[in-house]
């Protein structure tokens, strides 16, 4: 079968007007699909240089001509929906370390107008070095070496600022980025002026993406590649909903031209906090506390925990009874209660998506972080409005807790362990918290509850993991250390059985 390139698939190229750093599935899954929609309607013209920062090997991409498929399944408003796209809008892939110089060449371009990026929860935090390493260590490092030569190549000019969206699940993830930037400035010294543009010139936005996009199975790739006649490596399946909600003013709508009038999925407006907020809480948070409840079962995928009688319960019931409840409203027509209500139910069909198999160990992707910027408020919240133990939540942690069991280290890798059917399954633990917790699970006995509630008790005080101290809420240490030590000597089926009972 013929591989997918330009020399079968002939697409424009336009002029390179976006710099995305990374090359995951949500990134090649929403904003490239949109760029590539607006470019195939006239809307955009613009093509995506993307940076690789995790390797050197870009082959997966050049052995295509930088081309992919983009596979929507699913029911959308009681339709079946089934639409194939190829993606021709990115036209290069950098490799970081091996062509930082290409990288910096780019900043010099006068028609670049935008910065995309889609590191992990913790690829934004500020850390101390030089930006002038070949390359930069940290996301935000690199990003500053870039603007910095953005900013030397253009002298400053006001007509040559750019816009930057990052696109992490972190709560005002653009005020974080700049603040990361700023701070690399001044340790670097970078100069009053450049601050003065960066300040005046360069807009960080705030933004907010939703969308399950995933890897198809080895089976599901032959069905359709099969289907469409040519091989893709990079095929990516994602579901009909789509949503990119940007914090931004009037010259970041005329900036961004694939979102218009006929893109209501791509919001522009100076106040997000009510789609971030619900997504976060209701879709993230969801994933977050269930998850190592899923796997510790021996479940694989999203669809599998909702196809699972007592699994499904226990999400339907957490997401609808302990968080829902929780997430602020406006008061207002499609901003009020019912809002909120009507997209945790959408969020329930979707995650009952059978075209998508989305993997339960890609969203355990540090989960201590995770937990943290999902969950937390969401706890606290439950407490000022029920003054109560939200008991779902803390099996959900409290599975959390043995999920981060380090079993074993092998040459800075974490592992941890589960009973399956057979035997047991090794699992990679990648969390930057791991070697933490491979310390604290070491004072557990199984059988010695005053021990797990020590290990509890000592996590969640932990201000450096939560921003707050956890066993300030009345019974919340408690539950959870009940939870684990159930799951410990009666196993999962069982705890979570009891618990939806």
């Amino acid at each position: 079968m013929t591989k997918l390139t330009r020399s079968t698939n002939p697409a424009p190229i336009f002029p390179e007007k976006v710099l995305q750093f990374g090359t995951g599935v949500l990134l090649r899954g929403l904003p490239d699909y949109l760029i590539q929609k607006a470019n195939a309607e006239g809307r955009f013209e613009g093509s995506i240089v993307v940076v690789k920062s995790t390797d050197s090997q870009t082959n997966e991409f050049s052995d295509q001509d930088n081309l992919y498929t983009v596979a929507v399944r699913g029911v959308q408003q009681g339709q079946e929906v089934v639409e194939n796209t190829i993606v021709s809008a990115i036209s290069r892939v950098l490799a970081a370390q091996t062509q930082w110089s290409d990288v910096l060449k780019l900043a010099r371009n006068p028609k670049l107008q935008i910065i995309i990026s889609n590191t992990t929860e913790v690829g934004l935090n500020y850390v101390e070095e030089s930006i002038f390493q070949n390359p930069p260590q940290s996301f935000p490092a690199k990003l500053t070496s870039f603007l910095y030569e953005r900013f030397r190549s253009v002298g400053g000019s006001k007509a040559k600022g750019l816009i930057v969206i990052p696109t992490e699940l972190v709560t005002d993830n653009g005020l974080k980025l700049r603040d990361a930037v700023e701070q690399l400035a001044k340790f670097n010294e970078l100069g009053k002026l450049f601050t003065k543009w960066l300040k005046f010139h360069v807009r960080f936005c705030n933004s907010l993406v939703d969308r399950i996009v995933t890897r198809p199975t080895d089976e599901a790739k032959q069905t359709l590649e099969q289907e469409v006649g040519y091989e893709d490596d990079l095929l990516t399946f994602t579901e009909p909903y789509h949503l990119w909600a940007i914090e931004g003013d009037d010259r970041v709508k005329q900036t961004l031209t694939f979102a218009d009038g006929s893109t209501p999925q791509v919001i522009i407006d100076e106040d997000i906090n009510f789609y971030k907020e619900r997504k976060l809480r209701v879709l993230n948070g969801s994933h977050t506390l269930t998850m190592p409840l899923g796997y510790l079962l021996g479940l694989e995928t999203v669809a599998d925990e909702m196809t699972h009688p007592t699994m499904s319960k226990f999400i339907e019931s957490l997401m609808l009874n302990e968080i829902v409840p929780t997430v602020p409203d406006y008061g207002i027509p499609g901003m009020d209660k019912a809002a909120i209500s009507q997209f945790a139910h959408d969020v329930l069909d979707r995650f009952r998506n059978p075209y998508l198999d989305h993997l339960l160990l890609n969203i355990s992707l540090q989960e201590t972080a995770k937990m943290q910027a999902r969950n937390v408020a969401t706890i606290q919240r439950y407490y000022e409005q029920f003054n109560a133990v939200p008991k779902l939540t803390a099996l959900g942690f409290a599975a959390y807790l043995l999920f981060m069991k380090v079993v074993r280290e092998e040459k800075g890798q974490f592992f941890g362990e589960i009973a399956v059917k057979g035997g047991q399954l090794t699992y990679p633990i990648k969390d930057d918290k791991a070697g933490y917790f491979y310390g604290d699970w070491k004072t557990v006995k199984t059988n010695s509850p005053a021990t797990v509630q020590a290990f509890v008790k000592s996590v969640l005080s932990d201000v450096t993991l939560w921003q707050t101290d956890l066993t300030a809420l009345p019974g919340f240490s408690e539950a959870v250390a009940a939870d684990l030590n159930a799951l410990l000597t009666a196993g999962v089926e069982k705890t979570l059985e009891k618990a939806v009972s």
